[in-house]
């Protein structure tokens, strides 16, 4: 418990630490000038979010806990928070209070199964908040048939040499992997099993590593991604991501193309391989 406690001081105070890094003078209406730091002073934080110095100081050093709901608020305005960093914020200061409380499922429904399978034209998927794969369609299962295994978004992006290729902007998207999953650690109920996956990877890649050690937060709800698919070429696809209200933690991923596009042919062809076809090597 104590190490959990020292865990979260260190991460609130990276986060902090990140956030006051990030944020531009001038959108406080200071002066630029000449800064030996990037982003605002820690004396600057502290006048805006009205409190001292040294208390500032020591959420950043990890000395200081529990701050008040009052403060995370200005640091909010301080830093210009979206709502997913703030909702981040809050979970590293032990303030959420509508954190999830179950553990992470690996339960699907026979009947959201069922619905995946009813979409013929998009590769759809349930994955939970360590980026675990738990169910897809033919169409999913084929549209990654390249990589070695498709259990897990995170592991595939970081560990399987083929998504480099496969993910056309791929350093890109793999900071809104990370950015997606490091939200998802925010939530103390399923912490432990992400920082599992976590330590797996930083091990692993230095690439992820980094990102990691970068703190940046993004919530999932919809991107264009563009995909190098070794049998049908370069295709472009919208990524739509949906919270499964039946299933706590569970999300739902269903790729689209716009209507028309060479991609909707694209997808129109994957529907004809195999999803278990061994894909030939670009």
């Amino acid at each position: 418990m104590a190490d959990t406690a020292r865990r979260m001081r260190t991460e609130l105070g990276a986060y902090l630490r990140r956030c006051r890094e990030a944020t531009e003078p001038a959108s406080l209406g200071l002066a630029r000038g000449h800064r030996r730091v990037a982003g605002l002073r820690r004396e600057e934080v502290a006048t805006f979010a009205g409190v001292s110095i040294d208390y500032y100081t020591r959420l950043e050093q990890g000395r200081e806990v529990n701050p008040s709901p009052q403060l995370l608020n200005a640091l909010v305005g301080v830093f210009r928070l979206s709502e997913d960093e703030r909702l981040h914020l809050y979970r590293l200061a032990g303030a959420d209070v509508v954190q999830q409380r179950s553990p992470l499922s690996e339960d699907v429904s026979p009947e959201i199964q069922g619905l995946l399978d009813r979409w013929s034209l998009n590769p759809a998927f349930v994955y939970n908040e360590s980026q675990q794969i738990l169910a897809t369609n033919s169409l999913g299962r084929t549209l990654y048939q390249g990589f070695s295994r498709a259990d897990n978004f995170a592991r595939m992006m970081f560990l399987d040499p083929f998504a480099r290729n496969f993910y056309v902007d791929w350093e890109r998207v793999a900071l809104e992997t990370v950015g997606a999953l490091r939200q998802a650690w925010g939530k103390a109920s399923v912490r432990g099993d992400i920082q599992e996956l976590v330590d797996d990877l930083a091990e692993a890649d230095a690439d992820f590593a980094e990102m990691w050690g970068a703190h940046v937060v993004i919530g999932k709800s919809h991107q264009t991604k563009t995909l190098l698919h070794p049998v049908v070429g370069q295709l472009a696809l919208e990524f739509h991501d949906f919270v499964v209200p039946a299933a706590q933690g569970l999300r739902l991923l269903v790729c689209d193309a716009r209507r028309g596009s060479e991609a909707e042919e694209s997808l129109q062809r994957l529907t004809t391989l195999s999803p278990d076809a061994q894909a030939p090597v670009p």
